[in-house]
C-alpha cells in the first residue's frame, strides 16, 4: 500500500510539473442539428452560423439563438456585438452578444451569396466583401452602423483577414491577395497566388492563405506582401478554414483528418488530429480549439492546444 501511494504521489507531482502530459487533447463532441458552420469565439463560448439562425454554444450546450434569413460566412465580434453577413438580405447584421438581439441591419451588399466569405474587425471598423463582379470591400463604422468607405478590389474577392496593421483580401477569381491600407482605404500591394485561393489568417508573424487547388498553405510576409514559402498539406484543401494562435497555424481540412497543425517556425505540418468529418470551421483559444462539422452535425471542443504539435 505504501508503495502504491508513493507511485501515485510521484505521478501527481509529475502531472503538476507537466500539466499537458496529464491531459491530452481529447475531443468533446456536441450534436448540433442543422448546418452549424462558421464560428466566432465569445469568451468561453462560441457563435455558430446555422440554417436560418446563429447560435451561441458553450461546452455545456446551447446558450442562445437568433433567427436570420440566411447567415453566411465567418463572423466578427467587436464592441459587444456579433457581426454576421446575411446572404439573402445582402446585408450585414449586428447582434448584441449580451441580449442575443438584432440591433442593426446594414445594407452593404454581399460579394459571394453562396456563403464563402469573411466579416472581419480591424482598425476600429468592420469589413465585408460587398460586390463580386465590380470587386468591392465595404468598411462599416460601428459607432454609426453606416458604410464609411468602399474599396475597389479584384473581382471575385470574398475572403478577408485583418492583421499586421492591414486588411488582407483574397480573390479566388483573380488568384491574388491584396493588402489594403486602412489609413487610405486603398490597395497598396497585390500578390499572385496559386489555384483556388481561399480562407486566410493573419498572425504568428505572417499571413497564411489556403491554396485549395494546390493543397498548400502560402506564407505571406506581412512587410513585403510577398509569398515566402508554401507548405504542402494534401492534394487539395477544398473549403475548410484556417486560424492562428498559441505559436501555431490551425488548418481545418476536409480529407484524412479534422485539422492540421502547422509550425510557423519550421514551416512543416507538426500534427494531424481527428478523423475526416467533411467541411467546417476552426477557431483557436488558449484554453481550447473549437471546430464545426456541418456534414455530420457536430461542434467539437479540443482542450490544451499547447500540447499539440510539439
Amino acid at each position: 500500500m505504501k508503495t502504491r501511494n508513493l507511485v501515485m504521489a510521484c505521478a501527481a507531482g509529475i502531472a503538476s510539473l507537466f500539466p499537458f502530459a496529464a491531459q491530452a487533447m481529447e475531443e468533446q463532441v456536441m450534436e448540433v442539428p442543422g448546418f452549424a458552420d462558421f464560428l466566432a469565439v465569445d469568451g468561453s463560448s462560441v457563435w455558430a452560423t446555422n440554417a436560418g439562425r446563429v447560435e451561441r454554444w458553450s461546452r455545456k450546450g446551447k446558450l442562445a439563438e437568433v433567427a436570420m434569413s440566411k447567415p453566411c460566412g465567418a463572423m466578427a465580434i467587436l464592441r459587444g456585438s456579433l457581426w454576421v453577413a446575411d446572404c439573402q438580405e445582402k446585408a450585414l447584421v449586428r447582434i448584441d452578444t449580451r441580449t442575443a438581439k438584432k440591433i442593426a441591419t446594414i445594407p452593404t451588399g454581399i460579394a459571394n451569396e453562396q456563403g464563402e466569405l469573411n466579416v472581419v474587425a480591424g482598425a476600429g471598423s468592420i469589413w465585408v466583401a460587398s460586390d463580386n463582379e465590380a470587386g468591392q470591400v465595404s468598411r462599416v463604422d460601428p459607432a454609426t452602423n453606416r458604410v464609411i468607405a468602399i474599396i475597389p478590389v479584384d473581382p471575385g474577392t470574398w475572403y478577408l483577414a485583418f492583421g499586421h496593421g492591414s486588411l488582407w483580401a483574397v480573390s479566388a477569381q483573380g488568384q491574388s491577395v491584396q493588402r489594403i491600407d486602412p489609413r487610405t482605404n486603398s490597395v497598396v500591394k497585390r500578390t499572385a497566388l496559386g489555384k483556388q485561393p481561399g480562407f486566410l489568417a493573419a498572425g504568428e508573424g505572417a499571413v497564411w492563405v489556403q491554396e485549395q487547388g494546390d493543397g498548400t498553405v502560402a506564407r505571406i510576409d506581412p512587410v513585403t506582401g510577398d509569398v515566402t514559402t508554401r507548405i504542402k498539406v494534401a492534394d487539395t484543401l477544398k473549403w475548410g478554414d484556417i486560424d492562428t494562435g498559441g505559436g501555431k497555424v490551425w488548418l481545418r481540412t476536409t480529407e484524412d483528418q479534422t485539422f492540421v497543425v502547422i509550425d510557423p517556425k519550421t514551416l512543416t505540418v507538426s500534427a494531424r488530429k481527428g478523423k475526416a468529418v467533411g467541411s467546417g470551421a476552426v477557431r483557436y483559444t488558449r484554453a481550447g480549439l473549437w471546430t464545426s462539422a456541418h456534414d455530420v452535425h457536430t461542434l467539437s471542443w479540443w482542450p490544451n492546444p499547447a500540447s499539440v504539435g510539439k
